[in-house]
């Protein structure tokens, strides 16, 4: 009711089809324009079928098989369940390059490892979901499929250049922002060829990469903000007025975080735009982009 943009749900918050629906008409009575995401991406990541294991191939799975109708047909069968459940945003498709078989988080949540069969499948299950209603997020941007460390953990890097980027990391991303993608998630990755010191999610030049090289002008949504790549040195509340100033749009803070860290991270974005630290336009952005998502 206080003008939160919105929720995402997590296994603990579904115990039925008609528990969760209620769920979703209380949340959107208190604020008609909410933004109700899930990470519904099949395969060994779901929220709705946590207890019994996900119905619907994963990436990797629709990868092999390399059918886009089929890809298309998953999400959007994917996206008439969240519908019916009340969800209008959903945190998918994986778009990450499978290039490093040492990467301990991306793995089989991958279409494959090679960028022109992953940027096919990315296009087709963003237009799969969209098309049945649910707005998709791409993630994770620039890529974390190059990295050897989970960032719920640490702090990853990938060392290419702007070039090798270009070829293996971004086609993706690119496929996605032409089927028109309605948002991109940023990741917690150190690139250093393009930012030394702040991980994607807090990187100017990196999300300018999203904004001004790829012509993407929907929602960039930080990866939750509690994750040690993100907050482990500064905090929750400083990484959120970091991603704010980057360009993030919407900011994730990750399950089971009480009132007051919210309270927190709300008065730390306040005194930033005080300081001048974050500039009030930045805030008026990130609005009218929410708001355009839900209606």
């Amino acid at each position: 009711r206080d003008g939160l943009a919105g929720v995402c749900l997590f296994g603990e918050n579904v115990v039925s089809r008609e528990q969760l629906r209620t769920l979703t008409d209380a949340i959107r009575a208190a604020n008609p324009l909410a933004l109700i995401a899930i990470d519904e991406e099949g395969g060994d990541v779901t929220r709705l079928h946590h207890a019994t294991g996900s119905p619907y191939p994963g990436n990797a799975l629709l990868g092999r098989i390399d059918d886009h109708e089929l890809t298309a047909l998953v999400a959007t069968t994917v996206a008439r369940e969240l519908r019916s459940v009340g969800v209008n945003l959903n945190f998918a498709p994986d778009a990450d390059i499978n290039s490093n078989p040492d990467n301990p988080v991306i793995g089989v949540r991958s279409f494959g490892a090679a960028p022109g069969l992953v940027a096919r499948h990315t296009a087709a299950y963003v237009a799969g979901l969209q098309s049945a209603g649910v707005g998709a997020c791409v993630k994770h941007f620039p890529g974390h499929g190059d990295t050897s460390v989970d960032s719920h953990l640490g702090l990853p890097r990938v060392d290419a250049d702007r070039a090798t980027l270009g070829t293996r990391e971004l086609p993706p991303f690119a496929a996605a922002v032409r089927a028109g993608a309605l948002a991109v998630m940023t990741s917690h990755v150190l690139l250093p060829a393009l930012d030394p010191a702040s991980p994607a999610t807090m990187s100017g030049p990196v999300l300018s990469l999203l904004r001004d090289d790829l012509g993407f002008d929907g929602l960039i949504v930080s990866d939750a903000l509690d994750m040690h790549g993100a907050s482990g040195v500064r905090g929750v509340p400083a990484a959120a007025v970091a991603a704010l100033a980057a360009g993030c749009d919407l900011l994730c803070l990750g399950p089971d975080k009480d009132a007051a860290l919210v309270d927190a991270t709300v008065s730390a974005i306040m005194a930033a735009v005080t300081d001048g630290t974050l500039a009030e336009a930045r805030l008026v952005h990130h609005r009218e982009h929410a708001q355009h998502a839900a209606i």
